[in-house]
Protein backbone atom coordinates (compact mmCIF):
# COMPACT_ATOMS: atom_id res chain seq x y z
CA UNK A 1 0.00 0.00 0.00
CA UNK A 2 1.65 3.51 -0.89
CA UNK A 3 2.49 6.45 1.52
CA UNK A 4 -0.05 8.69 -0.64
CA UNK A 5 -2.90 6.08 -0.17
CA UNK A 6 -2.43 5.66 3.80
CA UNK A 7 -1.80 9.87 4.03
CA UNK A 8 -5.52 10.31 2.64
CA UNK A 9 -7.16 7.66 3.78
CA UNK A 10 -6.07 8.76 7.44
CA UNK A 11 -6.47 12.24 6.26
CA UNK A 12 -10.34 11.28 5.51
CA UNK A 13 -11.09 9.70 8.57
CA UNK A 14 -9.91 12.49 10.52
CA UNK A 15 -11.71 14.90 8.73
CA UNK A 16 -14.73 12.68 8.86
CA UNK A 17 -14.21 12.27 12.98
CA UNK A 18 -13.95 16.14 13.51
CA UNK A 19 -16.92 16.89 11.34
CA UNK A 20 -19.58 14.02 12.69
CA UNK A 21 -18.18 14.76 16.30
CA UNK A 22 -17.77 18.33 16.12
CA UNK A 23 -21.06 19.16 14.36
CA UNK A 24 -23.42 16.69 17.36
CA UNK A 25 -21.81 18.63 19.75
CA UNK A 26 -22.74 22.02 18.20
CA UNK A 27 -26.42 21.17 17.55
CA UNK A 28 -26.64 19.61 21.17
CA UNK A 29 -25.40 23.25 21.87
CA UNK A 30 -28.23 24.47 19.81
CA UNK A 31 -30.58 22.23 21.12
CA UNK A 32 -29.74 23.10 24.92
CA UNK A 33 -29.81 26.84 24.92
CA UNK A 34 -32.59 27.98 26.27
CA UNK A 35 -35.04 30.75 24.40
CA UNK A 36 -36.65 32.41 27.29
CA UNK A 37 -38.49 35.22 25.29
CA UNK A 38 -40.84 34.90 22.73
CA UNK A 39 -38.93 36.41 19.55
CA UNK A 40 -40.53 34.91 16.28
CA UNK A 41 -40.41 37.52 13.14
CA UNK A 42 -43.04 38.73 12.42
CA UNK A 43 -45.89 38.40 10.18
CA UNK A 44 -45.39 34.90 12.31
CA UNK A 45 -47.68 31.60 11.91
CA UNK A 46 -49.84 31.24 15.48
CA UNK A 47 -49.61 27.19 15.07
CA UNK A 48 -46.88 24.70 15.00
CA UNK A 49 -47.92 23.21 11.87
CA UNK A 50 -47.92 27.15 10.39
CA UNK A 51 -44.00 26.93 11.79
CA UNK A 52 -43.03 23.91 9.98
CA UNK A 53 -44.86 25.20 6.87
CA UNK A 54 -42.65 28.46 7.57
CA UNK A 55 -39.59 26.32 7.95
CA UNK A 56 -39.97 24.82 5.02
CA UNK A 57 -40.67 27.81 2.64
CA UNK A 58 -36.96 29.44 4.55
CA UNK A 59 -35.15 26.05 3.94
CA UNK A 60 -36.43 25.27 0.29
CA UNK A 61 -36.81 28.81 -0.62
CA UNK A 62 -34.81 31.02 1.17
CA UNK A 63 -38.18 33.25 2.16
CA UNK A 64 -36.59 35.56 4.08
CA UNK A 65 -33.27 36.53 2.27
CA UNK A 66 -35.79 36.91 -1.08
CA UNK A 67 -37.74 39.72 0.38
CA UNK A 68 -34.82 41.07 1.83
CA UNK A 69 -32.38 40.85 -0.80
CA UNK A 70 -33.28 39.62 -4.92
CA UNK A 71 -29.48 40.05 -6.02
CA UNK A 72 -28.00 38.26 -2.95
CA UNK A 73 -30.78 35.29 -2.90
CA UNK A 74 -30.49 34.92 -6.92
CA UNK A 75 -26.74 34.12 -6.22
CA UNK A 76 -27.29 32.33 -2.81
CA UNK A 77 -30.23 30.40 -4.40
CA UNK A 78 -27.84 29.30 -7.68
CA UNK A 79 -25.14 28.38 -5.91
CA UNK A 80 -26.74 26.18 -2.67
CA UNK A 81 -29.42 24.34 -5.58
CA UNK A 82 -26.21 23.72 -7.65
CA UNK A 83 -23.92 22.38 -4.85
CA UNK A 84 -27.15 19.79 -3.91
CA UNK A 85 -27.09 18.64 -7.69
CA UNK A 86 -23.37 18.44 -7.41
CA UNK A 87 -23.63 16.42 -3.68
CA UNK A 88 -26.41 14.21 -5.28
CA UNK A 89 -23.80 13.50 -7.90
CA UNK A 90 -21.26 12.52 -6.00
CA UNK A 91 -23.35 9.49 -4.40
CA UNK A 92 -22.41 7.72 -7.46
CA UNK A 93 -19.43 7.74 -5.28
CA UNK A 94 -20.15 6.01 -2.34
CA UNK A 95 -23.11 3.79 -3.40
CA UNK A 96 -22.64 0.01 -5.94
CA UNK A 97 -24.55 -0.40 -8.04
CA UNK A 98 -25.40 3.44 -8.67
CA UNK A 99 -29.07 4.12 -7.51
CA UNK A 100 -30.95 4.59 -10.54
CA UNK A 101 -31.98 8.74 -9.91
CA UNK A 102 -28.49 9.33 -9.02
CA UNK A 103 -27.49 8.24 -12.81
CA UNK A 104 -30.41 10.27 -14.05
CA UNK A 105 -28.74 13.69 -12.46
CA UNK A 106 -25.24 13.01 -13.57
CA UNK A 107 -25.58 15.38 -16.47
CA UNK A 108 -27.16 18.21 -14.61
CA UNK A 109 -24.79 17.42 -11.64
CA UNK A 110 -21.88 17.46 -14.34
CA UNK A 111 -22.60 21.43 -15.70
CA UNK A 112 -23.86 22.11 -11.86
CA UNK A 113 -20.08 23.02 -10.93
CA UNK A 114 -20.13 25.55 -13.32
CA UNK A 115 -23.63 27.04 -11.29
CA UNK A 116 -22.20 27.01 -8.05
CA UNK A 117 -18.67 28.74 -9.21
CA UNK A 118 -20.63 31.31 -10.53
CA UNK A 119 -22.99 31.44 -7.14
CA UNK A 120 -19.81 31.79 -4.91
CA UNK A 121 -18.06 34.70 -7.28
CA UNK A 122 -21.59 36.74 -6.92
CA UNK A 123 -21.73 36.18 -3.21
CA UNK A 124 -17.27 36.91 -3.31
CA UNK A 125 -18.10 40.09 -5.24
CA UNK A 126 -20.43 41.62 -2.75
CA UNK A 127 -18.32 41.32 -0.11
CA UNK A 128 -16.23 43.83 -2.28
CA UNK A 129 -18.82 45.83 -3.72
CA UNK A 130 -20.73 46.78 -1.36
CA UNK A 131 -19.57 49.01 1.53
CA UNK A 132 -22.05 48.00 4.31
CA UNK A 133 -20.96 44.25 3.43
CA UNK A 134 -17.27 44.96 2.85
CA UNK A 135 -16.90 46.53 6.42
CA UNK A 136 -18.63 43.51 8.51
CA UNK A 137 -16.47 40.88 6.28
CA UNK A 138 -14.01 39.13 7.92
CA UNK A 139 -10.83 37.52 6.91
CA UNK A 140 -12.60 33.80 7.24
CA UNK A 141 -15.41 34.93 5.23
CA UNK A 142 -13.06 35.43 2.55
CA UNK A 143 -11.02 32.04 3.11
CA UNK A 144 -14.34 30.07 3.70
CA UNK A 145 -14.99 31.24 0.33
CA UNK A 146 -11.72 30.89 -1.56
CA UNK A 147 -12.33 27.56 -0.54
CA UNK A 148 -15.69 26.43 -1.83
CA UNK A 149 -14.87 28.05 -5.29
CA UNK A 150 -11.54 26.00 -5.14
CA UNK A 151 -12.88 23.16 -4.44
CA UNK A 152 -16.03 23.39 -7.34
CA UNK A 153 -12.56 24.87 -9.80
CA UNK A 154 -10.65 21.83 -9.30
CA UNK A 155 -13.60 19.46 -9.78
CA UNK A 156 -14.02 20.56 -13.05
CA UNK A 157 -10.55 20.89 -13.78
CA UNK A 158 -11.09 16.88 -13.39
CA UNK A 159 -14.31 16.74 -15.00
CA UNK A 160 -13.41 18.79 -18.38
CA UNK A 161 -9.48 19.25 -18.54
CA UNK A 162 -7.63 16.56 -16.60
CA UNK A 163 -9.37 13.38 -16.17
CA UNK A 164 -8.60 11.31 -13.52
CA UNK A 165 -9.05 7.12 -12.87
CA UNK A 166 -12.79 7.08 -11.42
CA UNK A 167 -13.14 3.70 -11.18
CA UNK A 168 -9.92 4.24 -8.84
CA UNK A 169 -11.59 6.72 -6.68
CA UNK A 170 -14.56 5.16 -5.88
CA UNK A 171 -12.89 1.66 -5.38
CA UNK A 172 -10.29 4.04 -2.84
CA UNK A 173 -13.86 5.45 -1.50
CA UNK A 174 -15.54 2.52 -1.18
CA UNK A 175 -12.59 0.87 0.42
CA UNK A 176 -12.38 3.68 2.78
CA UNK A 177 -16.38 2.86 3.86
CA UNK A 178 -15.44 -0.87 5.16
CA UNK A 179 -12.04 0.18 5.85
CA UNK A 180 -10.01 -1.90 3.19
CA UNK A 181 -8.05 0.74 1.69
CA UNK A 182 -7.15 0.41 -1.89
CA UNK A 183 -5.02 2.35 -4.52
CA UNK A 184 -5.75 5.99 -5.15
CA UNK A 185 -4.56 7.84 -8.10
CA UNK A 186 -1.80 10.10 -7.65
CA UNK A 187 -3.50 13.04 -10.30
CA UNK A 188 -2.34 16.31 -8.57
CA UNK A 189 -5.78 17.60 -9.38
CA UNK A 190 -7.09 15.03 -7.50
CA UNK A 191 -4.95 15.48 -4.86
CA UNK A 192 -5.78 18.94 -4.25
CA UNK A 193 -9.71 18.60 -4.65
CA UNK A 194 -9.45 15.70 -2.30
CA UNK A 195 -7.48 17.87 0.33
CA UNK A 196 -9.34 20.99 0.08
CA UNK A 197 -12.63 18.85 0.88
CA UNK A 198 -10.98 17.23 3.66
CA UNK A 199 -10.32 20.91 5.18
CA UNK A 200 -13.56 22.07 4.35
CA UNK A 201 -14.97 19.18 6.44
CA UNK A 202 -12.61 19.95 9.30
CA UNK A 203 -13.33 23.50 9.45
CA UNK A 204 -17.29 23.05 9.11
CA UNK A 205 -18.08 22.86 12.40
CA UNK A 206 -15.93 25.83 13.58
CA UNK A 207 -17.25 28.45 10.66
CA UNK A 208 -20.18 30.37 9.76
CA UNK A 209 -21.42 27.79 7.22
CA UNK A 210 -22.78 26.66 10.73
CA UNK A 211 -25.78 28.30 9.75
CA UNK A 212 -27.01 25.01 7.71
CA UNK A 213 -28.21 23.43 10.34
CA UNK A 214 -28.27 26.55 12.88
CA UNK A 215 -31.70 27.73 10.77
CA UNK A 216 -33.40 25.07 12.61
CA UNK A 217 -32.91 26.18 15.86
CA UNK A 218 -33.21 29.76 15.26
CA UNK A 219 -36.16 31.25 17.77
CA UNK A 220 -37.04 33.89 15.43
CA UNK A 221 -38.24 31.04 13.00
CA UNK A 222 -39.03 28.41 15.23
CA UNK A 223 -41.58 29.54 17.67
CA UNK A 224 -44.92 30.71 17.31
CA UNK A 225 -46.53 33.96 17.41
CA UNK A 226 -48.96 32.95 20.49
CA UNK A 227 -47.67 35.20 23.58
CA UNK A 228 -50.99 36.82 23.77
CA UNK A 229 -52.75 32.78 24.24
CA UNK A 230 -50.19 31.13 26.38
CA UNK A 231 -46.93 31.60 28.46
CA UNK A 232 -43.85 31.09 27.11
CA UNK A 233 -42.06 29.35 29.94
CA UNK A 234 -38.14 27.54 28.72
CA UNK A 235 -37.79 24.22 30.41
CA UNK A 236 -35.04 25.54 32.73
CA UNK A 237 -37.00 28.06 34.15
CA UNK A 238 -39.96 25.90 34.22
CA UNK A 239 -37.60 23.77 36.86
CA UNK A 240 -36.63 26.74 38.34
CA UNK A 241 -40.00 28.17 39.09
CA UNK A 242 -41.00 24.77 40.54
CA UNK A 243 -38.22 24.30 43.01
CA UNK A 244 -39.10 28.20 44.20
CA UNK A 245 -42.55 27.48 44.84
CA UNK A 246 -41.55 24.15 46.14
CA UNK A 247 -39.53 25.96 49.21
CA UNK A 248 -42.16 28.63 49.29
CA UNK A 249 -44.67 26.03 50.32
CA UNK A 250 -42.27 24.05 52.59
Amino acid sequence: MSFLTVLFAGLFYAATAIFVVGLTLKIRTYARTPAPLKIPTTPAPTTKSGVVLRMTREVVLFESLFKSNKWIWMFGYLFHGALLLVTLRHLRYFTEPVWAPIEMIQPFGMYAGFAMVAGLGGLWARRFLVDRVRYISTPSDHLILMLLIAIGLSGLGMTFVAHTDIVAVKAFILGLMVFDLQPLPADPVLLVHLTLVALLMIIFPISKLLHAPGIFFSPTRNQTDDSRDRRHISPWAAKLESDAQTKSNA
